[in-house]
């Protein structure tokens, strides 16, 4: 999936690379879990998109404790959320 056309609806950078999960068959807490390891090791040069079924919420305060940038947009296929250092 071609996540670049959604990044500007999420101001999210988009001269980064970008790092993406599709989420939506993960039953949880996979995506959760997944998602966390990848962001412990994300660069400042990176955006990390997550596709999903619905609303991540359980994320968002993890995200908050760890100091990221995040926005979310529904789009037809699910939820977007980007990820990124400030």
């Amino acid at each position: 999936m071609d996540v670049e056309p959604y990044l500007a609806e999420v101001d999210a950078p988009s001269a980064r690379a970008i790092d993406f999960l599709d989420a939506r068959d993960l039953p949880p807490p996979e995506p959760l879990t997944k998602t966390l390891n990848i962001l412990a090791t994300l660069d400042e040069e990176t955006v990390f998109v997550q596709l999903n079924d619905r609303t991540p919420q359980f994320l968002f305060p993890k995200l908050d404790d760890r100091g990221f940038v995040y926005n979310t947009v529904e789009i037809d296929e699910g939820v977007l959320t980007a990820i990124w250092r400030p």
